[in-house]
């Protein structure tokens, strides 16, 4: 009678749960499982990686855009060591990820063996569940409850496995468990939903800060606002949950956001948290009445201090307040709010138009606008680049990923290779700064090896361009923020795809308009100005005195004055 062995029982399971593709690297603990891995190879995929990081940012990314789980792997000690920064990625954006680590032989375990790292003790900060695999019989039981708390927890899972184990036969005394998680809907208590109400009908001045938790609530959203004439400022992670050119929508909050938000922030009298626990409270009015409402209620009043908290699902609690809510006739603040958005999108229009050389990465952000389609997937990087996108980019049915909590640069091109992954039908573009984008852009070779026809847009402008302004801000003299960079167009041809090198601005938008037509993936290297800063959309008067004092020790100490570009 045949018996799997543990390796083929391990590749079973993860088709069974509905895995069809893993982000890796063989190498030789973890070759006990790449031939298991080989054999089912119509079935489920092994993407190989340049390096494990990216692999672990792609299998955060998948998450982030399918819900489904995203799987990676790597052998013990260095493999798994480069993971970490993928994983962390995933567990401050609560998305479930498995992540399969190799190590050394079961009887090698502990006698400081060749690439031998304490893989337990490792990973346990970034995992929800992690456990080394001790026999044959045990693996299905520990596969299945991993795969099942990384979802039900919306977390990390890992799965540390002895170089030997997945060569041994799983005999008929293996435990036999469900291979599948069950959902639940979570309803807040009906005295908390009356406190909402009441609350909300006593407002005058409501307004409505929605985080990622409303993504698939669009409508729901849209008609809540309506009924109660608030306004709707999105969190980062929460861009796109409605369209950013809607009548009720003010942008961000932040460094990143409007001043539309800013102000009506800070006017408000009822602040109402959908789905996110917002870290930036210094945006925040300093005492409103609050309601936050949230699934975990361990979010709720987390940060910011609450006096309605609503814990369960923001579509369920929505739709009490609906049925429950009068229609709010006094629409006047709604009607302020919306007049000052469009003075903001005034302003950023003025600055999109901007045709001087080097190019403004805010006409870079509207000529991509004009090339995105409807239902585009688009992968940001961190840094300047966050802002222009925030700010310049006007979504309608898009997805946006980013590295929201973690915000590690390099997220960019994994995330993109995994977009085109899982919606292979869909433009996918990744738009990069040049910091980011060369962390990571030994994994462009990746997309050329599958054939993932990618944009990559780099906004080059030789710099560590966000460090430089804080720097200023700060009072500081900018220092070692100078990056030197290739060639991007140059490095996409000698990868197998396609370049294009902008220096000009009749030059950008039939570049941007080839690129996304091409069948190979193309990086579209766009010099841009390097004293362009994200200025906030209010400045402080710390920020202002702080880039006084940088104005003054560069005049005394270079002799020129660095006005700041506002």
């Amino acid at each position: 009678m045949f018996k799997p062995t543990a390796g083929e029982k391990l590749v079973d399971l993860l088709i069974e749960w509905g895995v069809d593709h893993i982000y890796g690297m063989p190498g030789d603990s973890i070759n006990s499982i790449i031939e298991p891995l080989r054999k089912a190879k119509d079935k489920i995929k092994f993407i190989q990686v340049r390096h494990e990081e990216a692999g672990a940012l792609a299998a955060a990314a998948y998450a982030k855009l399918t819900g489904k789980i995203g799987v990676c792997t790597a052998i013990a000690g260095p493999g798994a060591i480069h993971l970490l920064n993928g994983l962390y990625d995933a567990k401050l954006d609560r998305v479930p990820v498995l992540a399969i680590a190799g190590q050394v032989e079961s009887d090698l375990i502990g006698t400081d063996f060749f690439q031998e790292v304490n893989l337990e003790r490792m990973f346990d900060d970034v995992a929800v569940y992690n456990q080394r695999i001790m026999s044959a019989e045990q693996l299905p039981a520990v596969v299945n409850q991993a795969i099942r708390t990384a979802y039900a927890k919306k977390g990390v899972s890992v799965l540390t496995i002895p170089d030997d184990i997945p060569r041994f036969e799983v005999g008929k005394e293996a435990r036999i468990t469900s291979n599948f998680v069950v959902k639940q809907e979570i309803h807040p208590l009906t005295e908390d939903l009356e406190k909402a109400k009441e609350a909300v009908e006593t407002a005058e001045r409501p307004i409505i800060l929605a985080g990622r938790g409303l993504h698939g609530y669009r409508e729901t959203l849209l008609a809540f606002a309506e009924k109660i004439a608030a306004p709707i400022v999105l969190t980062l992670p929460g861009k796109g949950v409605i369209p950013d050119k809607h009548p009720y929508c003010l942008g961000g909050l932040g460094l990143i956001g409007t001043k539309a938000a800013f102000e009506a922030m800070h006017e408000a009298d009822l602040l109402i948290m959908l789905g996110t626990s917002f870290p930036f409270t210094g945006f925040l009015p300093e005492r409103i009445k609050t309601i936050q409402i949230d699934i975990d209620p361990y979010q709720i009043g987390k940060r910011y201090p609450v006096d309605v908290g609503l814990a369960g699902e923001v579509g369920i609690s929505l739709k009490w307040l609906l049925e429950n809510l009068s229609v709010k006739t006094n629409r006047d603040f709604l009607e302020k709010s919306q007049e000052s958005m469009k003075k903001w999108w005034g302003r950023l229009e003025r600055q999109e138009e901007n045709g001087s050389v080097p190019l403004k990465p805010q006409r870079v952000i509207r000529s991509l606008q004009e090339v995105t389609s409807d239902d585009a997937i688009l992968s940001v990087d961190v840094g300047n680049v966050t802002v222009w996108m925030a700010r310049h980019f006007h979504m309608t049915n898009q997805k946006f990923i980013i590295s929201s909590w973690l915000a590690t640069l390099g997220c960019g091109l994994p995330g993109a290779i995994a977009g085109k992954i899982a919606y292979p039908e869909k433009q996918v573009i990744a738009v990069c700064g040049d910091g980011g984008f060369g962390m990571m852009m030994a994994d462009f070779v990746t997309a050329v090896k599958y054939n993932l026809p990618i944009v990559v847009i780099v906004l080059n402008n030789h710099k560590i361009a966000m460090i430089k302004f804080e720097q200023e801000v700060m009072g500081n003299i900018e220092y070692e923020t100078d990056l030197t960079n290739p060639n991007f167009a140059q490095y996409a041809d000698a990868c197998g795809g396609i370049g294009y090198r902008i220096e000009q601005p009749e030059e950008l938008l039939t570049a941007l308009q080839q690129a996304v037509q091409q069948n190979k993936p193309c990086i579209v290297d766009v010099v841009v100005d390097a004293d362009e800063a994200p200025m906030p959309a209010k400045i402080t008067y710390a920020q202002a005195a702080g880039y006084t004092k940088h104005m003054l020790k560069v005049f005394l100490e270079e002799g020129k004055l660095d006005l700041p570009p506002l």
